[in-house]
């Protein structure tokens, strides 16, 4: 069993930056790949970005190339997001989450989820 446990996250002004963690705990020793989804109310959760677990490979949704960065501490087994540039539409409930498969956009792969932390961008 992996339990993800998320922090960060906040209110934010449009152009500023926040920075989510999410350190996995337990059984990650066959974790393929983690990621990042958003929630936004009334909506479907959305895919944002991801990276090997070993570390290297990474890839992101359209919207937030250029701003977003996601990478991981080997060391304390711990994910990052880095939002730069934020805007009012990245305002969403953010999750991280732990998949024993492959590198994917697709949620249903995803074995194990964090509770979610909230990133509210103001205008």
């Amino acid at each position: 069993q992996v339990q993800l446990v998320e922090s960060g996250g906040g209110l934010v002004q449009a152009g500023g930056s926040v920075r989510l963690s999410c350190a996995a705990l337990g059984r990650t020793f066959n974790l393929a790949a983690m990621g990042w989804f958003r929630q936004a109310p009334g909506k479907e959760r959305d895919f944002v970005a991801a990276i090997i677990w070993s570390g290297g490979t990474t890839y992101y949704t359209d919207s937030v190339k250029g701003r977003f960065t996601i990478s991981r501490d080997n060391a304390k087994n711990t994910v990052y997001l880095q939002m730069n540039s934020l805007k009012p539409e990245d305002t969403a409930a953010y999750y991280c989450a732990a998949t024993r498969f492959r590198l994917t956009t697709t949620p249903d792969v995803y074995d194990y989820w964090g509770q979610g932390t909230q990133v509210t961008v103001s205008s």
